[in-house]
């Protein structure tokens, strides 16, 4: 096995163009979450009102990805991630205009609630394609070899966006407002679309051309829940996600519990994003193949202990200290299930598997905020995320004892066959 290169996937020059569209759409959509969350809950400081709108979003999310992911493999990979731009643009743009006074001072509370909540419903549409097509995208950017790390790479972007996107939204609600802060957003979209004129067209890889939906979204289906690896993995992180979302409920710890205003807001929300960065850097020369399965295992393990100590504090800094352990945690198992993606897809049905992916976890992520605001609604703040930490320690244990399997699963085969690919 020839010596690893951290670096490999950054000298290619498309790539590099490929990560700053990355960027730029993660940290835009990001930022407008935590933006529209802050909104929400400033008018109606109602629990439930957050957990609508991860609800908003995963509905068509999950309803469309199937279909999504058959577009994806059936099209040509640029044009359709300018249409998933262009479509972001217009409802960032319709947010910034919902969350401009001038506009809506007529507009009765409910209205402008109801008009935020379908243009996150319009989002989840959009996002449905959105991740099938960066997925796909990103294999057709750098060669088979240079897979893991491209994948770690993109990971490490997307956290550091996911840093970037809730602190500035955090600040700059203080400084600029909800209204400007919506038109940075909508700045960032018209960037990604620049960014992606840099890069040419590639060729559709998918040898089923004109293959009848049904057939394409069966197979793409089989495919997952037959290769026990990649089902496990998606599984695993789903439910850590569904349990773990506590982050949902921070605009009612920063406002109501530990009081720190948008400020400590928008540190608490990028604290795992921070942490989860760090991790990913570290991967680059330090990789995680060996023994996979029983990092994966134990990383949402403590990653649940974060969740529940956050839960039960009620200092700042130990709040802070827990997301960003958590953040940690879950950077590693994010390398792990990227690297199994990117090992065991073939390229001709990364769009279906991916859809498949964002229908168990990427939607989890919405699922779980309504989790987290309805038990919130039902048994308190506190109790609601002491009840998810300790049922993700459940599922990794009952995951761990009825699956040998997983727990011994070890990728370094896999990505020296990969490395020593032309």
């Amino acid at each position: 096995m020839t010596k690893k290169d951290p670096y490999a996937a950054l000298r290619y020059k498309e790539f590099n163009t490929f990560l700053l569209l990355r960027f730029a759409m993660v940290f835009a959509w990001s930022m407008q979450f935590i933006v529209i969350e802050w909104q929400v809950y400033s008018i109606t400081k109602d629990p439930l009102s957050l957990g609508l709108i991860g609800l908003m979003e995963v509905i068509p999310a999950v309803s469309m990805a199937l279909f999504a992911g058959h577009i994806v493999d059936q099209k040509e990979k640029k044009g359709l991630l300018l249409k998933c731009i262009l479509a972001f643009s217009v409802i960032s743009f319709g947010l910034f205009l919902l969350t401009w006074p001038a506009v809506v001072q007529d507009y009765a509370t409910k209205t402008i609630l109801y008009s935020i909540y379908f243009l996150v419903f319009l989002g989840g549409l959009v996002r449905a394609f959105l991740g099938p097509t960066i997925f796909s995208f990103l294999s057709l950017l750098v060669p088979k070899k240079v897979y893991p790390n491209a994948a770690t790479w993109s990971s490490s972007v997307w956290q550091i966006a996911s840093v970037a996107g809730p602190a500035v939204a955090g600040f700059s609600i203080t400084l600029i407002g909800v209204h400007w802060s919506m038109c940075s957003v909508f700045g960032c979209s018209l960037f990604a679309m620049l960014a992606l004129s840099q890069i040419e067209k590639k060729p559709i890889m998918n040898p089923k051309i004109g293959e009848p939906v049904m057939q394409s979204l069966s197979e793409g289906i089989k495919f997952v829940f037959n290769n026990k690896t990649v089902l496990g993995a998606i599984t695993l992180d789903m439910v850590a996600v569904l349990f773990g979302g506590a982050v949902a409920l921070l605009p009612i710890f920063a406002q109501d519990i530990l009081k720190v205003g948008p400020e400590g807001f928008g540190f608490l929300r990028a604290a795992p994003a921070v942490g989860a960065f760090i991790t990913m850097l570290i991967t680059a020369y330090v990789p995680l193949s060996k023994n996979a399965g029983m990092k994966l295992l134990s990383a949402i393990f403590a990653f649940g202990i974060c969740i529940i100590v956050f839960g039960l504090s009620t200092i700042f800094w130990v709040s802070l200290l827990a997301l960003f352990l958590s953040g940690v945690f879950d950077g590693i198992s994010v390398v792990i299930r990227q690297t199994i993606l990117q090992l065991k897809t073939p390229d001709h049905m990364r769009g279906r598997v991916s859809a498949v992916n964002s229908m168990f976890v990427g939607s989890s992520n919405e699922l779980g905020a309504f989790e987290s605001g309805l038990t919130a609604k039902l048994m308190g703040t506190v109790t609601a995320v002491v009840f998810g930490g300790s049922m993700t320690l459940f599922v990794v244990l009952t995951t761990g004892i009825i699956s040998p399997t997983f727990r011994k699963l070890d990728l370094t085969k896999d990505l020296e066959e990969h490395e020593n690919q032309e």
